[in-house]
């Protein structure tokens, strides 16, 4: 595998940890299906801040990828 080709998985691996696996956010690792339910069943604020966190660090990430994307596209 070239080089790029590990740059994409490791993207893709960070893409999968942020949705299944303990992250750290604010010195506290925490994983993003407890935090749902800590916010949407207990009503925990806290938990409701670190999802929107979550978003946004998936939302970078995704960003990321999909420029990373259309740089690839655009030198096929």
């Amino acid at each position: 595998m070239n080089n790029e080709m590990y740059e994409y998985l490791d993207k893709y691996d960070e893409l999968l940890k942020i949705l299944t696996e303990e992250i750290d956010i604010d010195g506290k690792k925490v994983r993003l299906k407890d935090d749902f339910e800590k916010f949407f069943i207990r009503g925990n604020k806290t938990a409701g801040v670190r999802i929107r966190k979550f978003m946004q660090l998936l939302r970078r990430t995704a960003e990321e990828i999909r420029e990373d994307v259309q740089n690839y596209k655009s030198n096929l």
